[in-house]
């Protein structure tokens, strides 16, 4: 029979539908416990009353315990430390596992000391972290000294996304794989676009992803007098992403804070140039060359230009980008790597608990 992993967190969510489909490849049983479902072909789950603000976590615990008790994993895997993790650490099963996945780390605890506090609580019931970036594990040890931590990224899947010839493609068209929330300043990008385009106007943005701000963003475009320079696409699977990033030569993400970045490491697979935030997660993948302060719109738009004035150099820069992902960033080491860790921790048959 096979060990039966939980995973808590956003079944909406790309990341964790992966994450299920990775395990379930590697012949793991997978349910997920879940406050946003949303359907992944042979994963039982098991739904939470809906949560619309932060404080909803805290009246999720009892839900949350039911359905882990009734589910009886061989391990409970969270997602997202201040929210599923929480829950999944109300719940008292192990061996448990939970994963940082940027603000819940890097912002919410910086908001108030009973954030904080919760937060170290709630590392400290793990007995495993794994998150993208060395910053955030880092951030982890500094909130709970001890934790056990792994450095696992979400990885590409390198079967799908791939360098498209420099050529081939019909311009110098850029993309933006960021959600549409404040915290990844597409509005920012938006304005460079209106700077970029005062001198070229063959420039063409894509954007992806989705928000809360869509409407917003839309009224900023045509205020700026973008027009046809900016297309809405909205959320698109994993097909629907390929096929935009291999009509474009650049990809921009610009958030205020951020771990390693997926959409980052899926352009630099599909190899576009990038330009992204100064982060210490960004300096860990790019040059400093593609490194600009977040919400700078002025160095944002010189180094875009810069880019399209000298196409030779940026497709140099988005060969390089390829061979790294394809030496570095697969998603089957990755996962691999999440399986190991899964089998460590049930020979264990136990835990080390950091906390006492």
């Amino acid at each position: 029979m096979s060990h039966h992993v939980c995973l808590l967190g956003d079944a909406n969510s790309v990341h964790v539908q992966r994450w299920a489909n990775e395990m379930l490849a590697r012949g793991w049983r997978i349910s997920v416990v879940t406050a946003r479902p949303h359907p992944i072909p042979g994963v039982e789950q098991i739904v939470l009353p809906p949560v619309t603000r932060s404080v909803d976590w805290l009246w999720r615990v009892s839900a949350a315990r039911r359905a882990v008790e009734q589910l009886k994993p061989d391990i409970v895997h969270a997602h997202y430390i201040t929210s599923y993790g929480y829950l999944a650490a109300r719940c008292g099963r192990r061996p448990l596992v939970m994963t940082a996945w940027g603000s819940d780390l890097l912002l919410t605890p910086q908001r108030n000391i009973a954030l904080r506090l919760l937060t170290a609580w709630t590392l400290s019931q793990a007995d495993l972290i794994t998150g993208d970036s060395p910053d955030l594990l880092s951030a982890a040890v500094k909130l709970r000294h001890g934790l056990r931590t792994a450095l696992i990224h979400w990885g590409v899947d390198l079967a799908r996304f791939t360098p498209v010839a420099w050529e081939a493609k019909p311009g110098f068209d850029a993309v933006s794989l960021r959600s549409w929330e404040p915290n990844y300043r597409i509005d920012v990008i938006l304005q460079a676009l209106a700077r970029v385009r005062a001198e070229r106007a063959d420039v063409r943005l894509h954007l992806l992803g989705g928000g809360s701000q869509e409407a917003a963003l839309r009224a900023q475009a045509a205020s700026l007098g973008l027009g046809d320079a900016v297309q809405f696409h909205g959320r698109l699977d994993d097909a629907g992403m390929a096929a935009v990033l291999a009509r474009c030569r650049l990809s921009i993400s610009v958030p205020e804070s951020d771990a390693t970045s997926v959409s980052v490491l899926e352009s630099m697979a599909c190899g576009l140039a990038v330009i992204a935030s100064d982060l210490p997660a960004n300096r860990d993948w790019l040059d400093a060359s593609a490194l600009v302060p977040a919400g700078d719109v002025g160095r944002l738009a010189e180094r875009w230009l810069a880019l399209m004035q000298d196409g030779e150099h940026a497709a140099e820069l988005g060969l390089r980008n390829a061979e790294r992902i394809a030496f570095e960033g697969d998603r089957r080491t990755q996962m691999n790597a999440v399986d190991q860790l899964y089998r460590q921790l049930l020979a264990k048959g136990g835990r080390d608990h950091h906390g006492e």
